[in-house]
């Protein structure tokens, strides 16, 4: 199997992280598409690849592309007939993917719009058109979210009931794409923050390449703020 993806994208790392869940990483080859480059965009991919021009895309041996981190993430769970992130039984199948869809339209997608528009994104070659109005209200979407998963965290241990799952795993690509795009978790957030730092204790989470790009970051960050600021001139 083929995966065409970036590896710190917190899209690609919700299949990163089941990948490492189910030990199918010695069965997978992946690809870096370079998305500051536009890669994803290009005609050639497009056509052959991914027609939404997204990431991770997962490409069987037969040639099949499987686009769609849910999409892939079931086919990974499958294989092996023991699914352990999509659920056993029809009601753990339903729940985990009500959660996981939630996680992705009130929590990772307004993140995603906000990197876009809210900010310089990927840059002006790919980000073509901005809309930061659009952007500020998608991250305002996000905090709600947040406060709606916390919720749900008060009172279970995952985000989907007593067992980890896909679920999990797309909450989790939200908060790494909230690190990226420095959007805090709010502070009343506190089952939420405390969920994330076990989350982040897994192996299969905190080995993942992004974490090395965040840590960089707030390495950058802390040192900017060290630094002499220039004077104003009256």
């Amino acid at each position: 199997m083929t995966i065409h993806d970036f590896p710190t994208g917190p899209y690609p790392t919700r299949v990163r992280i089941a990948l490492a869940e189910k030990n199918l990483q010695s069965r997978v080859r992946f690809v870096t598409v370079d998305l500051y480059k536009g890669e994803h965009k290009d005609p050639e991919f497009l056509a052959n690849k991914n027609y939404s021009g997204t990431l991770p895309v997962l490409e069987l041996e037969d040639g099949t592309c499987i686009a769609e981190c849910t999409a892939i993430t079931e086919y990974l769970d499958a294989l092996d007939g023991a699914p352990i992130l999509t659920g056993r039984t029809a009601r753990e199948k339903g729940v985990i993917h009500m959660m996981s869809k939630r996680a992705e339209l009130e929590l990772l997608d307004p993140i995603s719009v906000y990197f876009h528009h809210g900010t310089p994104g990927l840059g002006p070659k790919v980000e073509i058109y901005q809309n930061p109005e659009w952007g500020a209200r998608q991250r305002d979407k996000a905090l709600r979210g947040m406060r709606y998963f916390d919720a749900v965290l008060r009172q279970q241990p995952h985000v989907a009931g007593e067992s980890f799952s896909m679920a999990d795993i797309t909450v989790i690509g939200g908060l790494i794409f909230a690190s990226l795009v420095k959007l805090p978790v709010p502070a009343e957030c506190e089952a939420l923050a405390a969920w994330y730092r076990r989350m982040l204790e897994r192996d299969s989470v905190r080995h993942q390449p992004v974490f090395r790009l965040i840590a960089w970051n707030d390495r950058h960050t802390a040192l900017a703020r060290r630094l002499p600021q220039p004077q104003r001139r009256p």
